[in-house]
Order: C-alpha cells, then structure tokens, then sequence
C-alpha cells in the first residue's frame, strides 16, 4: 500500500480553505500513485483555543466526501463533527464517497493550556475496523498516550494505527520534549503491538501554539522507515507491507496471550474500587 503523509498548515475556522489546501494534496499524492492519503488531527477546522467560531460539519457533508472522490484514493481526515446536541473532534476513513470508519477523539486534554472539553464531547467506542488493504484502527493525538488504546486496536485485528495529531512544542522542553517523546512512543506501540504506525503531525501556527509537523511511519519492529521535516510543510509518499504486520505476530506471538478476560475482571476490580470509569 503507498502513503502519503500530508504534512500541512491549515487556517482557524477557514473550512473552504483547508477543503483547498487538501484537495490540492490529495491531488499531488494521487499523481504519485498514492492509495492512501492522511492529513492531521482538525485539518478542516485548525485548534482552537479559547473560542472557535466555524460551525461543525455533519459525518456526511458533502465537502468531506468529496475530499478522496474525484481522486479514487482513500483519505483519513480530522474536522469538527456535528452531532446534535455535540460536537465531536472526530477523523474520517473515506474510501472515495463513502465512510469507513469514524473515530471520535477519546482523551480530551483539559490541563495548563488546554480545554478540549470546552468545545468537544469525548467518543465513547473504540473499534478496528476493515479496509481493501487491511485491517486499520485510528487513534487521535492524545489518545495513544494512553497505552491500552493500541493494545485493544491490536487485539481488535488492527494491523496498521493511524494517529493524526496536533503537536506544539512545549513551553517547558525540560519537562517533556514533544518531538522525542513521540518519537519513542511511536516506536513503542509499533513494537509492542506489533503494527504499522502512520503518524501525521501538522504544522504552522495557531495564536500561541507552534506545531512541529515531524510526521513518519513506522513498521512492526519499531523502525521508522519514512519522516517528514520539522515545521514545514511536506507530502511524503512511501510504500508499506501490510502483511509484515502478521508476519511479524507469527515469528514473535506478543499478542495472542492478552487473557482478556484475567484484563475484564482486573479492570472491573479498579472501577469498583473508586476508579475512573
């Protein structure tokens, strides 16, 4: 399967001109015999802060269907979806028109700068799902900070996790280093649950926040095999094997002796006992 990591800069609450900047990646990546095209965390609306004044847009608007139509390639984007009452930061697998998948960011910062909760609802499934080239799970930004997120997309089937994300440099880089941390954190989830991991990062600048791009792709045993630059924007193509994924649970079997349910009644214990639920 050929990848493209579209590294881009996207405008606040400007969907038509990220819908522009998106068609036109899509575009480049089909010219290059791209299958599979992914853009950040929020490409069609940016990351707000404080207010945000663009209307959400429904799971099945036009626009966003339209995005991987007219190039036949299937497109993984993040936008504000509006469901009703809420409004979720959700990703879209598109397969030309039509729908894969829908993942609703689960993990909503709400900490020093941060206050996701004020605009978003948080999802509450999590679910792998089928594609022509495979058996995928997204995970949003956040969300992978979370280690068992990947581990159940694994044990769910998932051979390839996409994680579109929106990630600043750190005003204290002493505390924690964005670029490093993720760097390792990839690795780690691609390694431990053996999987492909497609990370897409965007770039540019939103008020205070200066996002660093830094998007790669990493194979079942932890190698980074392709990385775009540091703040700038970029298309990076690259092919992967799919099947390396099973090949690898085979030749090293992490994953088959998860004993879900020793995990169910462990978790149930926790609950039970004042955790967070």
């Amino acid at each position: 399967m050929r990848v493209a990591l579209a590294q881009v800069d996207c405008v606040l609450d400007d969907i038509e001109a990220n819908l522009h900047t998106a068609k036109a990646a899509v575009a480049q990546a089909a010219e290059q015999g791209a299958e599979l095209v992914v853009f950040p965390e929020l490409a069609l609306h940016g990351y707000p802060l404080g207010s945000s004044s663009a209307d959400p847009i429904t799971a099945g608007d036009g626009r966003l269907r339209s995005l991987g139509a007219e190039a036949g390639v299937a497109v993984v984007t993040g936008f504000r979806e509006d469901a009703g009452l809420h409004a979720y930061n959700s990703v879209a697998y598109l397969d030309g028109p039509a729908m894969l998948h829908l993942h609703r960011k689960l993990y909503l910062p709400n900490y020093d700068i941060w206050e996701e909760r004020k605009h978003y609802a948080p999802g509450q499934s999590l679910r792998a799902f089928s594609t022509p080239h495979g058996r995928m799970g997204i995970l949003t930004c956040n969300d992978a900070w979370q280690p068992f997120c990947p581990f159940l997309l694994a044990q769910d089937g998932a051979e390839v996790l996409i994680i579109p994300a929106n990630s600043v440099d750190t005003r204290a880089p002493e505390v924690l280093d964005s670029h490093a941390y993720w760097r390792e954190l990839l690795r780690s989830i691609a390694r431990m649950n053996e999987m492909w991991v497609i990370f897409v990062n965007r770039v540019g600048a939103t008020g205070r926040l200066e996002f660093w791009g830094g998007s790669s792709i990493v194979d079942p045993a932890g190698r980074v095999v392709a990385e775009a630059p540091v703040k700038q924007e970029a298309l990076i193509v690259a092919d992967i094997d799919v099947g390396a994924a099973r090949r690898r649970r085979r030749e090293l079997p992490l994953l088959k002796d998860a004993r879900l349910g020793l995990l169910a009644r462990e978790l149930h214990r926790l609950i039970e006992e004042g955790g967070d639920a």
